[in-house]
């Protein structure tokens, strides 16, 4: 049987409020999403947040108004309190994907967890790459398909495609929670390439 545990990436001030359009998607997504973090701490399945903490001497950094944004410290780096409970895990990573030079993947072995659900933002960029390097270690990956945001809905859209057509079993959020609490599994047998 399946042990399985929830990444979510990025929902952080500096990093929704980074535009518009970002702000308005993760807005659109909190009732369902939070809704679904419950439902799966009901179910045991715990949470770990990934957390975007920049380093002021990473040259390869993306300034938000001329700033080096999420700086350990800052309000800008706290996650969203609506997604945080206190049984959650938060643990800090300096790059998109949340295996790069972290204590994920001992975490989760230490809890004997072998899938993740893979949520936040952004689809194209932290999904993909957390979900690739979980893949790599030998994962099953579930990336609910609104349970991840891109700024543009052609990029999630986009990375949502690649994903199932690679690493991942892309499912709604509904499904996760309904397989999960009938334990019916999913299929994680990989696609032949066409």
């Amino acid at each position: 049987m399946s042990r399985y545990a929830i990444l979510t990436n990025d929902l952080q001030r500096d990093l929704v409020d980074k535009n518009e359009q970002r702000k308005a998607n993760v807005e659109r997504m909190t009732p369902d999403f939070t809704r679904f973090l419950s439902e799966m701490r009901e179910l045991n399945v715990p949470v770990i947040h990934l957390q975007l903490i920049y380093d002021e001497g990473d040259k390869k950094i993306e300034l938000h108004d001329g700033r080096i944004p999420v700086l350990r410290g800052t309000p800008g780096a706290e996650l969203l309190p609506e997604f945080v409970h206190p049984s959650d895990v938060i643990m800090e990573k300096k790059k998109d994907s949340g295996f790069f030079e972290t204590k994920l993947h001992e975490y989760l072995e230490e809890h004997g967890i072998d899938t993740v659900i893979i949520t936040g933002m952004q689809a194209q960029v932290c999904i993909q790459t957390t979900a690739a390097d979980a893949h790599f270690r030998g994962y099953n990956v579930i990336v609910p398909s609104d349970g991840v945001v891109s700024t543009r809905d052609e990029d999630r859209v986009r990375a949502l495609e690649w994903l199932a057509s690679y690493c991942a079993v892309v499912v709604p959020m509904t499904d996760v929670v309904a397989r999960i609490r009938d334990k019916a599994g999913f299929d994680f047998s990989v696609q032949a390439l066409a």
